[in-house]
């Protein structure tokens, strides 16, 4: 028998009557003579739910057990739909991450799988029984409960799929797969039937919610292709490949944006070696990523720096950079929170130029104010204010004419 590894987003598990439904989508795959190993979410806004509670009890809740809490989110999916599955008389168990040995390392809260030992899954198999497992979490050497961050179960099924050397791997969500662009923002959005792994990886990266960037980096590592496709039809989706495959017909595939990004500028710091070492290495022992980086022209012996992160790191940021202000010394800390960002994305502009070009007069014709630019060999990014982000979005899709 064949083996499928399928996972299914918050939104395909997020009643008792779309547990249902994904239970006789499994079930019916069983009878064509799969074998599945099933990967779920949390129910709708758990995820959301769980963190809003623990707030309510702590301000910044501890890293370890905050991701103790969150866990139990997929926890409760993955049994609900081993119940379901149990009622149409398809054998089933439920698994956590660490039941199914999905080991970690890394930081509470974004930790990397570091290796699956899939023994229990394989015996479970061998059985008869459909293993379905809790997505976005793990357990590290010193045997703490660890989760991959938002979007981590996509890495969950993909690194599965790896270790049991599956067949195929399915993405299911409330979308029919990869678009040009989130078509609640642009109703002409276009369905990609394929993509590349470097496209899709950036498209992740820099907002597209529709994969998680990790799960597309782990596939191609293994050469898996990744069927990103919706719980609620059988159209065939989206096909991630690698990029010899598929030959890109325009410089862009894909626009997207990310709301949730704040800007830090420390402003009048000295211009003498050391100092971005100094800003960038305390971020980094905080765990956190820096993204778009942009330094002053240097004058009277100072210079600005600006750096965005994810706006759900800023408390501790401030608590990082607030004293480096008075060491450095810089004059003041500065934090935007009210921009976002908004990307193109293709493998046809390394070779094509105007791209750029084109970007900033569909910006600029809309009336869109570029707070920072950063730029990839296959991507352009523009921070713009977070009110017109959706506008800035349709604004550069049209200028691509993305949706023919």
């Amino acid at each position: 028998m064949s083996l499928w590894v399928w996972k299914f987003g918050g939104s395909s598990v997020a009643g008792p009557d779309r547990i249902r439904h994904v239970a006789r989508r499994v079930a019916e795959a069983r009878k064509e003579g799969h074998n599945l190993v099933v990967v779920v979410s949390a129910m709708g806004d758990t995820t959301d739910d769980l963190i809003a509670l623990a707030r309510q009890l702590h301000s910044e809740p501890p890293a370890r057990e905050l991701d103790a809490l969150l866990a139990t989110g997929e926890q409760a999916s993955a049994a609900l739909l081993a119940m379901a599955l149990d009622a149409l008389g398809v054998p089933a168990r439920s698994f956590t991450g660490w039941q199914a040995g999905i080991q970690t390392e890394g930081a509470h809260g974004n930790a990397r799988v570091r290796a699956i030992a899939a023994e229990r899954l394989r015996e479970a198999l061998a059985a008869g029984f459909v293993p379905v497992v809790a997505g976005f979490q793990g357990l590290n050497a010193e045997g703490h409960v660890t989760t991959l961050g938002r979007g981590g179960s996509d890495t969950t099924a993909v690194a599965l799929a790896a270790a049991l050397e599956a067949e195929r791997c399915e993405i299911f969500s409330d979308v029919e797969g990869v678009f040009t662009a989130d078509p609640r923002v642009v109703p002409g959005a276009r369905l990609l039937p394929v993509i590349s792994y470097d496209e899709m990886m950036e498209l992740a990266r820099l907002g597209a919610q529709v994969l998680h960037h990790r799960a597309v980096t782990c596939a191609q590592r293994h050469g898996i292709v990744i069927h990103a496709r919706s719980t609620f039809s059988d159209h065939p989706g989206t096909r991630v490949v690698p990029a010899g495959t598929v030959e890109p017909d325009r410089p862009v595939s894909g626009v997207t944006s990310d709301r949730h990004v704040a800007r830090l500028a420390l402003v009048s710091v000295p211009n003498v070696p050391g100092i971005a070492h100094r800003v960038f290495s305390a971020l980094a022992e905080a765990g956190i990523n820096v993204d778009m980086i942009s330094q002053s022209v240097a004058r009277n012996g100072h210079q600005d720096i600006a750096f965005t992160i994810a706006d759900g790191h800023l408390p501790v940021a401030r608590r990082v950079l607030e004293p480096l202000v008075r060491e450095l010394p810089a004059q003041r800390l500065v934090v935007d929170d009210g921009i976002a960002k908004v990307s193109a994305v293709g493998a046809g502009m390394a070779t094509q130029p105007g791209v750029a070009a084109t970007m900033f007069g569909a910006l600029a014709g809309a009336g869109i104010n570029i707070e920072m630019i950063s730029t990839s060999e296959i991507s352009i990014s523009c921070l713009v204010a977070r009110e017109q982000v959706d506008e800035a979005v349709r604004a550069v899709h049209d200028a691509f004419d993305l949706g023919r």
